[in-house]
């Protein structure tokens, strides 16, 4: 979605996936100056990416325990990304990839797909409890079998709700700017791009929260 001229457009290819590149290209660059110039007390762009990385890694071992580590790198990288392409869409002649609902599905499915993957890997068949509820008895039977159509109903609503809830709110921002750009061209919108940043960010966060608690919820024993 774009109303203005991009900086970057290839013919043929889409500008959500032309972005998306390039904000994959910023992670990697940050990546290899950071690795580049790694030193015993961290300073400049090594101190922030550390403190970045630390804060996803509290976050995966805080919610999800001892398999914290198993899906820190799943969370980092997709806290990281999004945010980027976030940050993407406040800049001028760029835009966010999470604009577009193929670019927020494209991360949402993944975990989709992981959520169950690890939950059946790591409980086995008994990871069919967690859909059953509390009771779990002959007398129960019915209840049992109306909580498992209600909590697939439910876990099959994730990616959509995943998707939808990051693509809405980035084109929400954007609309909010443009609006505004045209209305006080100076003024408002200094202000917005300091709500945009903010917006980005908890964005991202909300995306990355949500998929530690799915995986969390998945690993888990069923009680």
């Amino acid at each position: 979605m774009h109303e203005a001229p991009l900086f970057f457009h290839i013919s043929g290819i889409p500008p959500h996936v032309t972005y998306s590149w390039v904000a994959m290209i910023i992670l990697l660059s940050v990546a290899v100056i950071v690795r580049t110039s790694l030193k015993i007390v961290p300073a400049g762009v090594q101190n922030f990416v550390e403190v970045v990385v630390e804060f996803f890694m509290n976050l995966a071992e805080t919610s999800i325990g001892h398999m914290g580590m198993t899906f820190f790198p799943l969370i980092a990288t997709l806290g990281m990304y999004i945010f980027v392409c976030n940050f993407l869409g406040l800049i001028p002649g760029f835009e966010a990839p999470t604009s577009n609902i193929n670019a927020t599905a494209s991360m949402a499915i993944p975990v989709f797909l992981a959520t169950h993957y690890y939950g059946i890997k790591t409980n086995g068949f008994g990871y069919i409890k967690h859909f059953v509820g509390p009771m779990r008895s002959i007398v129960a039977l019915p209840l049992m079998i109306l909580m498992f159509f209600i909590e697939l109903i439910g876990h099959l609503a994730r990616p959509l709700t995943l998707s939808v809830r990051l693509f809405g709110n980035m084109i929400a921002k954007h609309k909010i700017l443009m609006i505004l750009g045209f209305l006080a061209p100076w003024i408002v919108p200094t202000t917005i791009l300091g709500l945009g940043v903010l917006v980005s960010l908890i964005q991202a966060f909300v995306f990355v929260l949500l998929t530690t608690l799915y995986l969390a919820g998945a690993v888990e024993e069923a009680h």
